[in-house]
């Protein structure tokens, strides 16, 4: 491609049309044909050239009232996509900028008009997934699988939002045989729109964990929203759950396929081999087959088994998707694993709530040498189940050979875990990580685990890796 003109590489790569994007957003043609366009963003500082800017407000609009984004006023930077290379901007405020400009009387409403459109123009298989824990893992893993038997495009990052899900939507082109989008949520109602909006044939719900109890209140709270991702799925679509799911408030028409180590579900597993590469062996349609998994743990397995649920539900090739499994990865910060100076570190920074730090500590129990270390920071959105979900992490790790928390949540720590505590630092600005350094010997492992707002944003692997190599 590095010998195409300009002219050409735009060619390749276009996404829309001019007349096409005014289309999608209700306004009248115009004369003369503008450049046309290969990407879609909404920052100006990842945009590339070519790229549609929509200037976003910063809020969740009338859909999503309640998101608690700050984001900045898109407009504000329109100057500055415009000297990255946007090839037009969507705005909803008169500019000088000397682009094509669409103005529109609300941008979001126009980011979800482009997605709309898109979808509409697709005329593949489209996947939405939700869960409380490991949705960017399943979507990573069904992109990589279905890659190999079709033109699949993707959700990106955890681009699971009211900006991200549209965004997503808006950047697929029309030739694409396989959409797998992902949908997460912070408060009730939030699902069923973006279902709505991805209008799967398939819809798959990966597990039903106490991640954001505090702004929903029960479990039970949880799984009625996560289910709602079935309100968005097309006529005769098919809802893929966990076997043991209470599928109640699911409507009677829709058909649901179960997933699961209980060898009643529809795709059902059984664990030969618990090391790496762990071996399962998988039942569809009374049919047996096996795969290897390159990495631990009966959540990752459980994750394969949805996956494998899901390429059934969309038609795919099953045989195909079951040899690819042993080449698949852990996207970063989801448990991935990084070495330095002779020390494992499990990176499972990016969030966490009770039951994944719990089925990250037992896949840390599960190291065969040296010292078993979790670097812990606390869990948010638990609200009055707070206290009592940190103890019962502690609990989890009197096992483990040292412990170092982060946060308020965990401030039991040394009533639980008493001398097997190395510290508890009330903020990540209190971390003595060369403390924690200290105790480690090539050969010991160290899980970082925490929700995101405590390690992730601070990139607090990096600073570990850099502890290690200067001790």
């Amino acid at each position: 491609m590095h010998n195409l003109t300009k002219i050409d590489r735009e060619k390749l790569l276009m996404l829309w049309t001019s007349q096409e994007l005014r289309s999608a957003l209700n306004l009248k043609p115009i004369s003369s044909r503008g450049r046309d366009i290969c990407g879609v963003s909404i920052d100006s500082r990842t945009l590339s050239d070519g790229d549609l800017f929509v200037a976003l407000k910063g809020d969740g609009g009338k859909r999503f009232p309640n998101s608690n984004s700050k984001a900045r006023d898109g407009h504000q930077f329109i100057a500055a996509a415009e000297a990255n290379g946007a090839a037009a901007i969507v705005c909803s405020k008169e500019t000088e900028c000397k682009l094509p400009t669409h103005l529109v009387e609300d941008t979001l409403d126009a980011l979800w008009q482009l997605a709309e459109f898109a979808r509409a123009r697709m005329k593949g298989n489209v996947l939405a997934i939700t869960g409380s824990a490991g949705k960017t893992t399943a979507r990573t893993w069904l992109e990589q699988l279905l890659s190999s038997q079709g033109n699949t495009h993707a959700s990106v990052a955890s681009y699971n939002n009211h900006w991200g899900v549209p965004l997503s939507i808006s950047r697929m082109p029309s030739d694409t045989s396989y959409g797998v989008f992902e949908v997460g949520m912070n408060h009730r109602g939030e699902i069923a729109p973006l279902s709505r909006l991805i209008n799967p044939q398939v819809a798959l719900v990966l597990n039903v964990l106490p991640a954001h109890i505090g702004q929903l209140g029960s479990l039970d709270a949880i799984r009625i929203e996560k289910l709602s991702i079935s309100k968005g799925l097309v006529e005769g679509g098919t809802l893929v759950l966990p076997f043991d799911l209470d599928p109640t408030t699911v409507s009677k028409r829709i058909k649901i396929l179960t997933f699961g180590l209980n060898e009643k579900a529809d795709i059902s597993g059984k664990i030969i081999k618990r090391d790496d590469p762990w071996i399962v062996q998988i039942k569809i349609d009374k049919k047996l087959f096996e795969f290897s998994l390159p990495f631990g743990g009966e959540h990752r397995v459980a994750t394969a088994l949805a996956a494998v649920a899901a390429v059934h539900a969309m038609g795919g090739d099953v045989g195909a998707a079951l040899t690819e499994i042993n080449t698949l990865k852990i996207p970063v910060g989801r448990g991935n694993l990084v070495t330095a100076a002779g020390r494992r570190i499990i990176d499972d920074s990016y969030n966490a709530n009770v039951v994944s730090m719990q089925y990250a500590i037992d896949n840390l129990l599960q190291a065969s040498t040296g010292k078993k270390i979790a670097l812990l920071g606390e869990m948010r959105e638990l609200g009055a189940h707070g206290v009592a979900m940190h103890r019962e992490v502690l609990t989890s790790c009197t096992n483990l050979d040292a412990i170092l928390t982060v946060g308020k949540g965990f401030r039991d720590s040394r009533m639980i875990l008493g001398n097997k505590l190395v510290q508890h630092a009330d903020s990540i600005h209190d971390i003595d990580l060369e403390r924690l350094v200290d105790l480690t010997r090539p050969g010991d492992t160290i899980l970082v685990k925490a929700s995101n707002t405590i390690f992730w944003r601070h990139q607090i692997v990096d600073s570990l890796i850099t502890a290690i190599k200067a001790n």
